[in-house]
């Protein structure tokens, strides 16, 4: 993988203040983070908070890859970062999905935080897109309502006619509050088949990946927001439906074209 750093940074081995704050295409600043009365180049706190997301680094890895570099970047300054700005890629590289194919896959996995186990419901159509996400302190009728509402709420463009589930029981009575909401047009098939739900059981794998291993997160408000950006990470792997090579440096330049960034990791 090529790492890009601003070349002047590189040249002085520390990180230079940010002088330009320019608009993206869709009007917001671009990035940015004040610490301690300096400012980080906007594309090296990018590299930072997408190799967290995107590999199974700690935050002591990437303060050490820094390092390496002559750059002298503190492990709570990367929390930080990644607290502030996993939710903004997310919600960035929400408009880019694509609308699912009309049959998706339910499950449920578990995330360890602060020690008790709480429930991440995911939602992947049949060809592995993804759907929609939610963290919830509980794994009961209410949890699946309000997972529902969120995804059938802000879905791209189209809602399901066949749902596959898990034999959990809140489901059913779930889907049936949604479509007396308004949320489903017309009644879905609901189908509980094991085989058919190895392909989200495999995509928990994949987003859990990189996930702290030891402790698991230690606070709520952390997982919801640091999971946020996983999830995203997770989207931008898969693609978007983009014709062509898609590789890192590909994946990279989208993620600078949404903060206004200029292209970056050209191979």
């Amino acid at each position: 993988m090529v790492v890009a750093f601003h070349a002047a940074t590189l040249a002085t081995g520390r990180a230079l203040p940010l002088t330009r704050t320019g608009l993206s295409p869709a009007g917001t600043r671009q990035l940015s983070w004040r610490t301690k009365g300096r400012h980080f180049e906007a594309p090296l706190i990018l590299q930072a908070v997408s190799w967290y997301l995107r590999y199974s680094l700690s935050y002591r890895d990437i303060e050490e890859l820094f390092r390496e570099r002559g750059l002298a970047v503190d492990h709570s300054t990367l929390n930080r970062w990644v607290l502030t700005y996993a939710p903004r890629i997310e919600r960035r590289l929400r408009s880019f999905r694509k609308p699912h194919c009309g049959s998706i896959r339910i499950d449920e996995t578990y995330i360890k935080i602060r020690g008790q186990w709480r429930y991440l419901y995911r939602a992947i159509d049949k060809h592995g897109a993804p759907v929609d996400f939610l963290l919830t302190a509980t794994r009961d009728l209410g949890a699946a309502k309000r997972f529902f509402r969120k995804m059938l709420k802000g879905g791209p463009l189209l809602a399901p006619d066949r749902i596959g589930t898990d034999g959990a029981g809140p489901y059913p009575p779930a889907i049936a509050a949604a479509r007396k909401e308004g949320f489903l047009p017309k009644d879905p098939l609901h189908y509980v088949t094991k085989h058919l739900q190895q392909g989200i059981e495999s995509d928990h794998f994949r987003v859990k990946r990189p996930m702290p291993r030891i402790g698991g997160f230690q606070s709520f408000h952390t997982a919801r927001r640091t999971i946020r950006g996983f999830e995203a990470m997770l989207w931008l792997r898969k693609g978007f439906g983009f014709t062509g090579a898609w590789t890192v440096c590909e994946q990279n330049q989208l993620l600078s074209v949404c903060f206004g960034l200029p292209a970056a990791n050209k191979a």
